[in-house]
């Protein structure tokens, strides 16, 4: 009589090829974006009922122009008020940043989480063939980390 074995079907395990770890696996795709030529109110009132921070400011192509922020509005806020000027006339090209840092869609997601932590941003938007595609936010980061709890944590 041959062996008979009571030990069941065995679950699958997930190869870590499959795993999904890169930034692109998290990034936000469908974003809330800004025009250069949209009031500093407008961006405010945006903010305020998405319950965002921040986003980013893209041109008629979604070419990549610059991010505004709470802390970019909130200096206008303030810059108005001292001076006595009108806030309706403030542009957000006057009070975005320009000069944004953004990350590959391909970069391992705890690589990103090395990235967040030496430059002390809070979000980087990601850019495919000189268009915005996405934005990773260190909530994203977050997400990755709960979503891949006790696998490892390399890519190697």
């Amino acid at each position: 009589m041959g062996i008979i074995s009571f030990q069941g079907a065995r679950p699958k395990v997930k190869k870590r090829e499959d795993t999904p770890i890169q930034v692109s696996d998290y990034m936000t795709r469908d974003l809330i974006t800004f025009t250069p030529d949209q009031s500093v109110m407008e961006v405010i009132e945006t903010l305020v009922k998405h319950k965002i921070s921040g986003g980013p400011v893209v041109d008629n192509n979604h070419r990549l122009l610059g991010i505004i922020s709470e802390g970019d509005c909130i200096k206008q806020l303030n810059e108005s008020r001292y001076y006595n000027m009108p806030i309706d006339d403030a542009r957000v090209e006057k009070f975005m940043a320009k000069d944004v840092e953004t990350i590959d869609g391909n970069l391992n997601i705890f690589d990103a989480a090395n990235k967040f932590l030496q430059t002390k941003r809070r979000r980087f938007p990601i850019i495919e063939n000189g268009r915005l595609v996405g934005q990773i936010s260190q909530k994203d980061v977050m997400k990755a980390a709960l979503a891949l709890k006790g696998q490892n944590w390399r890519d190697k």
